[in-house]
């Protein structure tokens, strides 16, 4: 059973009322991982999830919510806040402390063995896992994966 970290993105993709091909597939994609494979899983979240999908302006913000409450939701702790701050200073993350940074120190910690997100610019992005992994280790952390959920499902397939 692996542990995964969902980000506001997968949550929102779940929910969206978008009617565009590409939120149709994320949706799509997002509850076919969420229906196939999160039942096996360990699923959690942090108060940043719910910080962001609780922002008046967010759409869909109520479908969000009421999905985000199925899941255990973590309290962000030091630790979390400090390995943020590393993350950003290191330029492996946003300076934005309160977005990014924030998720991935917060699935570091807690020992997430996959953070699931939508976000390809700053956290599902190839180029920063090598930089991530090794902020971490140096930390004395073990990274996550950091993936869409459409390619763990395609990895899935026999």
């Amino acid at each position: 059973m692996a542990r995964v970290y969902l980000e506001t993105s997968f949550l929102s993709a779940c929910v969206t009322s978008r009617t565009t091909p590409r939120a149709q597939y994320e949706r799509e994609m997002s509850f076919a991982w969420l229906h196939g494979e999160g039942p096996s899983h360990d699923i959690f979240l942090s108060d940043p999830v719910i910080a962001e999908l609780s922002a008046p302006s967010y759409r869909d913000r109520e479908a969000a919510l009421a999905l985000a409450a199925r899941y255990r939701i973590d309290a962000i702790s030091s630790a979390m806040e400090t390995l943020a701050e590393v993350l950003a200073t290191r330029f492996v993350m946003p300076r934005d402390l309160a977005g990014d940074a924030l998720h991935v120190a917060a699935a570091v910690v807690l020992e997430a063995d996959l953070l699931l997100t939508w976000n390809v610019k700053h956290l599902a992005n190839q180029n920063k896992q090598p930089h991530l992994r090794a902020v971490c280790i140096e930390y004395g952390y073990q990274p996550p994966r950091i993936a869409r959920p459409d390619i763990i499902l395609e990895e899935l397939e026999p």
